[in-house]
């Protein structure tokens, strides 16, 4: 399948060099424009010819893609249909890799296997933080050289002032 691009989309950010979104043909029809001239080199332009037959279109690989959001919509998947798994939360995403797998039904936008096990794994790790922090006390603030200096002043000068009110009182 031929790709085509707008002149000079490899030159300006703003054409979609960098997103896929932005790339968006435009028919050449400047004056000296090369790819209106079809000159060696130059990207493909869209002609007669291009397309393909009416029974092959849409297909990808010889399959029509059906997105899936639910386990209903994935149960009710055809021999010549493929499963593209929507726009979905982890939770129904992890339901419906699992459900997938078991049918023998391959998604086409998944690793079923890959995911199942990432989705485990974090699973795990979330427990293990819970369980960490269950466990811990509340941390107790540590005290700064500065902080730790002023308390000993502190200290200080009240021993000071205790040893001043003693001799008042041996007098009387």
């Amino acid at each position: 399948m031929v790709t085509f691009q707008r002149t000079r989309m490899r030159s300006q950010v703003k054409l979609g060099s960098g997103q896929k979104s932005k790339q968006k043909y435009r028919k050449a029809k400047g004056r000296h424009n090369k790819i209106r001239e079809k000159r060696k080199s130059r990207p493909r332009r869209v002609e007669i010819g291009y397309k393909q037959k009416t029974s092959g279109r849409g297909k990808i690989d010889g399959k029509v893609p059906v997105v899936i959001l639910n386990l209903k919509a994935l149960m009710s998947i055809r021999e010549n249909e493929v499963a593209v798994i929507g726009k979905v939360g982890l939770k129904k995403k992890l339901e419906l890799a699992k459900a997938a797998k078991e049918n023998g039904i391959s998604a086409l936008n998944l690793n079923v296997e890959k995911f199942t096990k990432k989705a485990e794994r974090q699973k795990e790790y979330k427990e293990r933080i819970k369980k960490v922090k269950a466990g811990k006390k509340p941390a107790e603030k540590k005290e700064t050289a500065e902080e730790k200096k002023a308390g000993e002043k502190k200290e200080e000068k009240k021993e000071e002032k205790k040893e001043e009110k003693k001799p008042e009182e041996d007098k009387k």
